[in-house]
């Protein structure tokens, strides 16, 4: 009688965790505004903390050698917020320019496919029926999204600019936090109950051990890769070089996957003008990567994360699955965390002290 009331209870409790979580979304228009707003203040404190996380072992190097923290940090904040600066001030322009040319463009690259394919039609006869509308279809497509492309840009310009006094709070704040840092870890230390303090500690140490080195290391073999493919599509008169290598750079931040997503908008724009180009821009990419796989990756990334390829592909699979390309950026950083959270709960739950027990086992 016992086990049956028990179980009743169990029923109850789940039947009134579902009530609460429809009501929840019922009256959603009343807290999701609420909730915007306050993400909304959160970003520059979000991206503070970020750019803080990445700058403060180059601020910890230096003051060990006997440079102060105040003037570590400032050096710090020159050569970081200047020259990010600087690229911002020279760069916007010149990719919005690129932008609306490519946008001009996008009919007669369009037009240069429909000949291609209306050259093949003759030669493709045995093709599943309606593949041609598919093709077409999504030609003109991207030539409506590429159409559009410079007024969303414009009007995120727009946006940005109305926020500029807002995102200026973003250097201030991480001066701050990197000023004080060893408040803010008290703060967070007090703030955490006693008895998961020690398991905390260790728990972020690992993710900060892993991933640290993991975010820092792509994020700059992407800069390195981004500016280097600029640069040679610009030596051999590639068009757009500035955007194109800014896409190859963004997407090289996903493992295995990046360099192909990168890949095709170049070759699809190259194959439009030249089969030569065609064939500059794929060597270019081939010996890319071929530096970042065996030479920039390895001495700037390593193996920081220690995780079997399998496991990476899988994260990859689903954050694409779920999120898109935002999803696979994510993915990897996410599954990080989530071994090091699913070790440490482990030992937690075997009340061991150290991560070395788990192994003698």
């Amino acid at each position: 009688m016992d086990v049956r009331l028990k179980w009743y209870y169990r029923l109850g409790f789940l039947l009134l965790l579902f009530i609460v979580a429809y009501i929840f979304m019922k009256l959603k228009p009343l807290w999701l505004p609420v909730l915007n707003t306050l993400l909304s203040v959160l970003i520059p404190f979000i991206a503070a903390a970020f750019i803080s996380y990445l700058l403060h072992p180059v601020v910890e190097a230096l003051h060990e050698k006997g440079v102060r923290r105040w003037l570590a940090i400032a050096i710090i904040y020159i050569l970081f917020f200047g020259g990010l600066g600087l690229a911002i001030y020279k760069g916007i322009p010149a990719i919005v320019e690129q932008i609306r040319e490519l946008a001009e463009s996008a009919p007669k690259v369009a037009e240069q496919y429909r000949d291609w394919l209306r050259k093949l039609d003759h030669q493709t006869s045995h093709w599943p029926f309606g593949l041609h509308e598919i093709l077409e279809e999504g030609i003109a497509m991207v030539e409506r999204r590429l159409n559009g492309l410079l007024s969303n840009v414009i009007l995120y310009a727009m946006q940005v600019f109305d926020f500029l006094i807002f995102f200026a709070l973003i250097p201030l704040i991480a001066f701050y936090i990197l000023k004080d840092i060893d408040a803010v870890k008290k703060m967070f230390w007090y703030l955490t109950p006693q008895a998961w303090r020690n398991q905390c500690k260790a728990f972020i140490r690992d993710v900060d051990a892993s991933l640290g080195g993991y975010i820092r290391g792509q994020l700059t073999v992407c800069v390195i890769i981004g500016g280097v493919s600029s640069l040679l599509f610009w030596i051999f008169n590639m068009k757009y070089p500035l955007l194109l290598g800014i896409i190859i750079g963004i997407t090289n931040v996903i493992p295995y996957f990046g360099p192909f997503f990168g890949a095709i908008p170049a070759a699809a724009i190259a194959a439009a003008y030249s089969p030569k180009m065609v064939l500059v821009v794929v060597a270019i990419i081939l010996v890319l990567q071929f530096l970042e796989g065996n030479i920039l990756s390895p001495l700037i990334v390593g193996k920081s994360l220690h995780m079997h390829p399998l496991f990476i592909l899988f994260a990859l699979l689903t954050g694409g699955k779920v999120g898109g390309v935002f999803g696979m950026i994510a993915a990897v950083p996410l599954l990080a965390i989530m071994k090091a959270a699913l070790l440490h709960s482990r030992i937690h739950l075997l009340k061991l002290k150290s991560p070395k027990d788990l192994v003698e086992e």
